[in-house]
């Protein structure tokens, strides 16, 4: 019980500081929808909240080819105004937060016109979540595995963190991977776990609306072709013969493979829908459930303005959706992490299946 006023606590507190952040400035009215689309959106900055009109933001590195050559500087460079929707900064560059290149760096000419794009491989938001996400995956894992350096596979069982990762691993091993492969899992054993904790870990790190979390990078749709297209590559790689021959000349009548390949060509397109399967469902799933647990959370503040009857009213059923809410999201970020390492797992598993022998 003591854990779970602690968790409301700390989860409205949270809320509390993040969500006021984002009130218009013209009369304190709350805009959800640009709430919405700040929190899943990436930036290359990263702004916490607001205390006393001033926005508290973490400065991220800048990383641009322009047509003078490369530039690294931080985004504290750029002006903290934004003048025709640009904040200027160095090198004739600046941020656009309106118009076609809202969002991006751009590069400006003697006049302030926009003349180029240049290559931009900043550390934006996004990625500096990643970069924490991965560090403290390595922590959990590396942590957990040296506590095996020393032990015999007779001693007892770990208990606490490390039990708790090892129940993880057995469990996605023995009910997701070896099923879903079959003979010979192992050597697809290491990035199927991988997919698997990385997502997991984004997925709960996305949950916390305060840094270290609050980064949106499974509901990132860079973030999931990437994944998406590993697994096409380990699929292709690992299909047999039969896998091909079931791909350009299937066990169909042949009036539906020559002259016209009909199977064929449904087959060769079903090479990319599954990747394509994989990334959608990942990224829609994800980006979906920060807007809803968002916006259900935004009624709370909306009520403050009508009154004390609905606020008391609304808040408190906001409350309760938002607590449902996280329950309800913490779930989901295992099972998409699951629902990731199965369809994976099964993809590779069919480019390895050997023809039944009548």
């Amino acid at each position: 019980m003591n854990r779970i006023k602690l968790f409301i606590a700390l989860a409205a507190m949270a809320l509390a500081i993040a969500l006021p952040a984002a009130a218009e400035e013209d009369g304190g009215k709350l805009n959800v929808s640009e709430i919405v689309v700040e929190h899943i959106k990436d930036s290359h900055e990263w702004h916490v909240t607001d205390i006393g009109g001033k926005p508290i933001i973490i400065h991220l590195p800048v990383i641009v080819n322009s047509s003078t050559g490369w530039h690294v500087f931080m985004t504290s460079d750029f002006e903290h105004e934004a003048v025709d929707g640009m904040k200027k900064g160095p090198y004739n560059l600046a941020l656009c937060e309106e118009g076609e290149n809202a969002g991006k760096i751009v590069e400006l000419d003697a006049a302030g016109n926009v003349v180029d794009t240049p290559l931009d491989i900043s550390i934006t938001k996004t990625v500096a979540v990643m970069f924490i996400n991965v560090i403290i995956l390595l922590l959990c894992v590396l942590g957990s595995a040296r506590w095996y350096r020393n032990r015999k596979a007779s001693d007892a069982a770990p208990k606490g963190f490390v039990g708790f990762v090892e129940m993880l691993v057995m469990y996605v091993v023995d009910e997701i991977i070896k099923p879903g492969v079959g003979k010979g899992y192992e050597k697809y054993t290491p990035y199927l776990l991988t997919c698997f904790f990385f997502i997991f870990t984004c997925n709960v790190m996305g949950l916390i609306p305060f840094p270290p979390g609050s980064g949106n990078v499974t509901g990132n749709i860079a973030v999931t072709f990437f994944l998406a297209l590993c697994t096409f590559v380990i699929v292709q790689f690992s299909g047999n013969k039969h896998y091909w021959k079931d791909i350009f000349w299937p066990d169909v009548p042949t009036w539906l493979k020559a002259p016209v390949p009909i199977i064929p060509v449904i087959e060769f397109v079903g090479i990319f829908t599954k990747p394509f399967a994989l990334m959608i469902r990942l990224f829609a799933n994800m980006m979906a459930g920060h807007a809803i647990a968002v916006a259900i959370t935004c009624i709370i503040f909306m009520m403050a303005s009508a009154g004390m009857g609905m606020l008391m009213g609304m808040g408190a059923l906001s409350i309760i959706m938002s607590i449902f809410m996280m329950c309800l999201e913490c779930l989901v970020c295992f099972i998409q992490a699951m629902v990731f390492t199965m369809l994976s797992a099964t993809f590779i598993g069919l480019a390895r299946v050997e023809p039944e022998h009548e």
